[in-house]
């Protein structure tokens, strides 16, 4: 009996054992598994990185390419209102491709769009809708921005609002005192843009006061404008809103102050399209004009645009 009871302690004791390593060796094996996975996948994701840095690498290289590739000239001409615009454009542009040069002029934007008609430029700048004459004889509209026209005074004026109605009034000669505005009792000293401006036209077009003006001077420049209001007592004047500094007052209109938020939607009745004109369609250009209109629609070109104060377009 106690020979039987040893016999079986004993092979109790040998699948006790042998138990113990098949278990380890399950063990082992899986670990062994598991590792190689994630070898594996270790591997897939630095393989997955190494191409995404060489197709990043490629893409930055052929963007190179391209940029060194195009050559040629630009050249514009235009808007006073949109020399800002105009030389930033050519500056970031320039330095995008060196090879390519872009000169503006600032000439008025019916003078910009007669000298792209008359193919002396590749661009005609206008701070205006195109006249529709202007799109028969060829032009082509192309809006790269949105500008609000800002009522301007001289700081010292104490009116901060006027209405629609008002503001016309003041500009065809029926107030022609700041008292009549709840101001303090002095002349109103009316200042706008010459014939053929840009801003000039817009602003008329939208108080709807054409050729009903009564002006103290006409000047042909927005810094101009920016100047006289600055240096004359009760006088009032128009400019783009991008060029707005604390040299004069901005005056609010019914109400809402001429800000990009408030053009936005759509509370400021004084805004115009920034329009960067072609004789016949972007596709029928060089290839430099052609690159800048792309440039202008990417992400770069509407910071950009929205660095200078202006609202961009999609």
């Amino acid at each position: 009996m106690m020979k039987n009871l040893k016999k079986l302690t004993a092979l109790a004791g040998i699948c006790a054992v042998t138990v113990a390593s098949l278990a380890a060796c399950g063990q082992s094996g899986t670990t062994t598994e598991t590792k190689a996975d994630t070898n594996a996948a270790q591997t897939e994701a630095g393989s997955q990185a190494a191409e995404s840095t060489a197709d990043s690498a490629k893409d930055t290289q052929a963007a190179s390419e391209a940029s060194a590739d195009l050559s040629g000239s630009i050249t514009m001409a235009g808007s006073t209102s949109m020399e800002k615009l105009a030389n930033a454009v050519a500056e970031a542009f320039m330095e995008k491709y060196p090879n390519v040069t872009v000169n503006a002029e600032f000439t008025g934007s019916s003078a910009g769009i007669e000298s792209l008609l008359s193919g002396s430029v590749d661009i005609g700048n206008s701070s205006r809708a195109l006249e529709d004459s202007e799109k028969q004889n060829g032009a082509v509209e192309n809006i790269v921005a949105i500008d609000g026209i800002a009522v301007v005074v001289n700081p010292d004026t104490k009116v901060e609002n006027l209405t629609k109605e008002q503001l016309a009034q003041i500009y065809t000669g029926e107030i022609t005192d700041w008292a009549d505005v709840d101001g303090d009792s002095a002349p109103i000293v009316v200042i706008g843009r010459e014939a053929g401006s840009g801003t000039r036209g817009a602003f008329e077009e939208l108080l709807d006061v054409a050729d009903k003006c009564t002006y103290a001077s006409e000047l042909d420049s927005t810094g101009a404008v920016m100047a006289k209001v600055a240096s004359t007592p009760g006088s009032i004047g128009y400019v783009s809103l991008d060029v707005l500094d604390d040299t004069v007052k901005a005056l609010k209109l019914e109400g809402v102050e001429p800000t990009a938020e408030n053009i936005k939607a759509g509370n400021y009745f004084l805004s115009r399209p920034f329009v960067m004109a072609t004789k016949g369609e972007i596709s029928e250009q060089s290839e430099p004009v052609q690159a800048l209109f792309d440039y202008l629609s990417s992400a770069e070109g509407k910071d950009l645009i929205s660095s200078v104060g202006l609202i961009t377009v999609d």
